[in-house]
């Protein structure tokens, strides 16, 4: 069975469900819920790579984009 399939059934499920259950998902879930922005994390190692990168940057030896070329860019598919 494929994720959104999953996905779909359990939707479908959650509004059907009564409110005991309902409840007892929620808390199952909760600490993901609400801290999505904690799921993501650097290592030292991506640090280090931004850092450098940063640095080249700011020194001008790498090519930088405006968030509207990018946009643009992506909607061509147009290679960097």
């Amino acid at each position: 069975m494929t994720t959104a399939a999953i996905r779909k059934q359990l939707i479908n499920y959650i509004a059907d469900a009564d409110d005991k259950k309902i409840k007892g998902m929620y808390m199952l879930f909760e600490d993901d819920i609400h801290n999505k922005d904690a799921l993501f994390e650097l290592t030292d190692e991506d640090i280090k790579i931004l850092d450098k990168e940063r640095e080249r940057h700011v020194q001008g030896k790498s090519k930088s984009y405006t968030w509207d070329a990018v946009k643009k860019i992506v909607r061509s598919k147009k290679a960097l």
